[in-house]
C-alpha cells in the first residue's frame, strides 16, 4: 500500500485510519494518481462522509480530473451533499487562482446508480435500441402498467386470488435484481405465489413488450440496461476508460447487478473505492446482497486493501459496548470493536414491562423526564420493526399531549394533481408513453378509458405525431376543449426541449390545467401551491428530460395535502421503523418489542441469513443513540379481536439475541402499569424470611 505523506491542513481533522483511507494510493511512473482497489469498512458513527469527501477532494488536489471521478451514491441528497463538501475542501485548499477555475459543478459524475444510468443509456440509446427520449416509470407507473396488463390477459378475473399488481411488480423486481428464476423468488419469498408460476411468467412477458413497445423503462431497468451494456467487453472497456476512480458509498446496501456493473467498469480493481459497514446491511428485501461487500476484497488479485474505521463520534462506550457484543456474536463478517473516547453515560436499559400498556407508559414517562432535564423531544426517538409496533404508544402520545412526527407517508409524486402536470410533459416528451397518455387524456371531460384508448390508437397510426391529433374526433364533452388540447400538445412536442427556457412549458401546462384542476380537485390553495413549488424545483434542471427523470427516481419526500395537518408545535418526538432510521442519531433511544417475533421477526426465522440480518437490524437501532439507550421487552402480548375487557394473551419470549453475555453490559430493570395508590403498598421492613428453608424441613 502506498501512502501519500502530508502535512496539509485539509487533513488534520482526519483521525489515524480516515487519513489513511483519504490518502490511499499514490503517484506513478506517469506522475498521475494511482490506487488500486480499497474497502473501506466505516462502522456506525466513524465519519464514514467525513472521510469519502476528503478522499474525493484528495484525488482532486493530487491532480485527478474532476471529470474522471466516478461517484455513486444511494440518494441524490448524499450526491450533493459529497459534492458540496468536496468542493468546499478543495476551494479552501487549493490558491485563489486555482479554485476560481474550478467548474460550479464539481463533480460531473456523482449521483445515484440510477440517476447514472440514465444518462449513459441515453448516450447509447442506438447501441441498445432505445430511443434517446425513453420514459421512466416510477413504482406507481410501472404498478399501472401491470395492472393494466393484468386485466388485457383476464388475470384478474380468475376464481382463485390473483397476486394484485403491487405484488407482481415486487416479484418482478426481485427476480430482475437478484437475476434468479422465478420459481426461486416464489418458494423463498411468496410461496402463497407459487401456483401462478406461469401466469405471472406471462404476465412479466407482456410487461416487458408493452414497456418496450412505448418506449419505458422502469427503475429495475435502468440498472438491467447498463449491466448488460457493460456485460459487453467493448462497452465496458470504453465506459471504464472515461474514469481514473470509480468511489461507491453504501455498499453494503449493492444489489447483484450494481456489483457485476462495477466489476464490469473496472475489472482489474483499479481505482475502485467502496465504503460501507456489513454490520448495517438490513436492505435485502430490496435485493441488496451482503455478499457484495463481504466477498469484495477477495475478487481482486491481489486482495483489495481493506481500511477500517472505528473510532465512533456519536456514541458512548457504554452503548459501543453493548453494540460490539451483539455484532460479535455475527456468524460472518468484518471483525471490528467499536471505541469512543465518550465515557460518560449510564449503561443501556434492558426494561421489561408486562404488555403493550406498560411499555408505553414507560416511554412516555422517560421521555418527559428527558425533557425535564433539558433534553428536547426532537432529540429523542422511539425505533420499532414494524410500523404497527407504534400504534398503541401514539394512543398514549395523544393523552399525553406530547406531539409527535412519524416517519413514512404518500411521497410528493403521488399526489394526484402533480401526476396530472407531470403526465402531460412525459406524453410530450415521449408520445409513445401509454402511462401518461391515458392519464392526460382522462383528464378531459366525457374522455373515458375507451374514448383515451382510441384516441392513442389514432396517434401510433400517424407515428406518434400530435399534429394528427385535431383529426380525431373526441366525445361530445371534449370537442370544446379538445383543440385548445391539440395546439398545447403540438407545441410541447415542437418545442426545443434543450433550450434554457424550457420551463415556461410549465406555465404553459398549469394554465391549460387550471380549470381541469378546479373540477377534479377540493383543497386547491394547497395543490396549488404543490405546482408552483413543481415550476421553482424545475429551474434547478437544465432539460426537460433531465427534469423528469431526476424528479421521477428522487421525488421529493411529501405533498402538502397529503401530509396531514401542519405541526405548529415547537419541538416534537420522532417515531420511525428502523429501516427509516438508518443514518440518524438521537440523543436518546427507544427501541419497542425486543423480544423474539419482533427482533428477531417472525418473518425471518426460516433462514439463517435472515435471522443474520435481523441481528444487524438491531445493532443499527442500537447504535443510533448517543447517549441514552432503552431496549424493551413486553412480557405479554394481548390477542386481538376479543372483548374490550378481555385478557387473552401470550407470552412473549426473550430475543435469541438478547444472551446472557450481551445482558451483562446493560442494566436491567422492570416497569408495570399504574395501579391505584391502594395497590402500590410496600412493607416498611427488610427483614427476611427463610421460607425455602422452612419448606424443606418439611420432607
Amino acid at each position: 500500500m502506498q501512502l501519500v505523506e502530508s502535512t496539509d491542513e485539509y487533513l488534520v481533522t482526519l483521525n489515524p485510519a480516515q487519513r489513511q483511507a483519504a490518502v490511499y494510493g499514490g503517484p506513478d511512473t506517469d506522475n498521475n494518481f494511482r490506487a488500486g482497489p480499497l474497502l473501506v469498512i466505516a462502522g456506525a458513527g466513524t465519519g464514514k462522509t467525513m472521510m469519502l469527501a476528503h478522499r474525493v477532494a484528495h484525488l482532486i488536489i493530487c491532480g485527478v480530473s474532476p471529470e474522471r471521478i466516478l461517484l455513486l451514491t444511494f440518494t441524490r441528497r448524499a450526491a450533493q451533499e459529497m459534492t458540496r463538501r468536496v468542493d468546499t475542501i478543495v476551494r479552501q485548499t487549493m490558491a485563489a487562482d486555482e479554485a476560481a477555475r474550478l467548474p460550479a459543478g464539481i463533480l460531473p459524475w456523482s449521483g445515484t446508480f440510477h440517476s447514472i444510468a440514465n444518462r449513459l443509456l441515453r448516450r447509447y440509446a442506438a447501441n441498445l435500441g432505445l430511443d434517446p427520449g425513453f420514459s421512466v416509470l416510477d413504482r406507481g407507473d410501472a404498478a399501472d402498467v401491470i395492472d393494466v396488463t393484468r386485466h388485457e390477459l383476464a388475470l384478474s378475473q380468475k376464481m382463485r386470488r390473483f397476486p394484485k399488481k403491487d405484488t407482481c411488480l415486487a416479484i418482478y423486481s426481485r427476480c430482475v435484481n437478484t437475476q434468479k428464476p422465478l420459481p426461486d423468488i416464489l418458494s423463498g419469498f411468496y410461496p402463497w405465489c407459487a401456483d401462478w408460476e406461469a401466469e405471472l411468467r406471462e404476465l412479466f412477458l407482456h410487461y416487458v413488450d408493452r414497456k418496450q413497445q412505448s418506449q419505458s423503462l422502469d427503475y429495475d431497468d435502468l440498472l438491467l440496461y447498463w449491466g448488460h451494456l457493460v456485460a459487453d467487453a467493448e462497452f465496458a472497456h470504453e465506459i471504464g476508460s472515461w474514469f481514473d476512480h470509480v468511489l461507491v458509498d453504501e455498499y453494503q446496501d449493492t444489489n447483484l447487478i450494481q456489483a457485476q456493473i462495477l466489476r464490469a467498469l473496472k475489472p482489474d480493481g483499479d481505482g475502485i473505492t467502496v465504503v460501507g459497514d456489513d454490520a448495517q446491511s438490513i436492505y435485502s428485501f430490496r435485493a441488496a446482497d451482503v455478499e457484495n461487500i463481504l466477498g469484495f476484497a477477495d475478487q481482486f488479485s491481489p486482495a483489495a486493501e481493506v481500511i477500517s474505521l472505528a473510532e465512533n463520534y456519536r456514541s458512548t462506550q457504554a452503548i459501543l459496548d453493548s453494540a460490539n457484543c451483539l455484532i460479535d456474536e455475527s456468524e460472518r463478517q468484518y471483525s471490528k470493536n467499536l471505541h469512543s473516547q465518550r465515557k460518560d453515560g449510564a449503561r443501556p436499559a434492558y426494561v421489561t414491562v408486562e404488555d403493550n400498556d406498560a411499555e408505553a407508559e414507560f416511554v412516555v414517562t422517560a421521555i418527559l423526564e428527558n425533557r425535564e432535564i433539558g433534553m428536547q423531544l426532537m432529540d429523542q426517538a422511539v425505533l420499532f420493526r414494524g410500523a404497527h409496533h407504534s400504534d398503541r404508544l401514539e394512543l398514549e402520545l395523544v393523552r399525553r399531549n406530547i406531539p409527535y412526527v412519524k416517519y413514512g407517508g404518500l411521497k410528493f409524486l403521488e399526489a394526484g394533481h402533480v401526476k396530472d402536470v407531470l403526465s402531460v410533459l412525459k406524453w410530450a416528451e415521449n408520445p409513445k408513453n401509454e402511462i401518461a397518455a391515458f392519464r392526460v387524456l382522462k383528464i378531459l371531460p366525457g374522455m373515458g378509458p375507451a374514448y383515451a384508448s382510441r384516441c392513442y390508437q389514432h396517434l401510433a397510426c400517424a407515428e406518434f405525431m400530435f399534429s394528427a391529433m385535431p383529426n380525431f374526433r373526441p366525445p361530445a364533452a371534449t370537442a370544446a376543449g379538445w383543440g385548445g388540447f391539440c395546439e398545447l400538445m403540438q407545441s410541447l412536442s415542437a418545442a426545443d426541449i434543450d433550450d434554457a427556457g424550457w420551463q415556461t412549458q410549465l406555465s404553459q401546462v398549469r394554465r391549460w390545467y387550471q380549470p381541469h384542476l378546479e373540477r377534479l380537485y377540493d383543497g386547491l390553495d394547497t395543490r396549488v401551491a404543490d405546482l408552483e413549488q413543481l415550476e421553482q424545483i424545475s429551474g434547478q434542471y437544465p432539460t426537460r428530460e433531465r427534469f423528469l427523470t431526476e424528479l421521477t427516481l428522487n421525488p421529493p419526500s411529501a405533498a402538502g395535502d397529503l401530509a396531514g395537518d401542519p405541526l405548529l408545535d415547537e419541538d416534537y418526538l420522532v417515531l420511525s421503523t428502523v429501516h427509516s432510521a438508518k443514518g440518524q442519531e438521537w440523543d436518546a433511544v427507544f427501541v419497542l418489542n425486543v423480544s423474539d417475533g419482533n427482533f428477531p421477526s417472525e418473518f425471518a426465522t426460516g433462514k439463517p441469513e435472515m435471522i443474520e440480518e435481523e441481528r444487524r437490524l438491531l445493532y443499527v437501532a442500537m447504535t443510533r443513540a448517543k447517549q441514552s439507550l432503552s431496549l424493551i421487552a413486553p412480557l405479554r402480548y394481548h390477542v386481538t379481536q376479543q372483548r374490550r375487557d378481555g385478557d387473552k394473551h401470550v407470552f412473549g419470549a426473550r430475543s435469541r439475541f438478547m444472551t446472557d453475555a450481551l445482558l451483562e453490559t446493560m442494566q436491567r430493570g422492570f416497569h408495570g402499569c399504574n395501579e391505584p395508590q391502594s395497590r402500590r403498598l410496600r412493607p416498611r421492613s427488610d427483614r427476611r424470611l427463610d421460607v425455602a428453608a422452612r419448606v424443606r424441613e418439611m420432607w
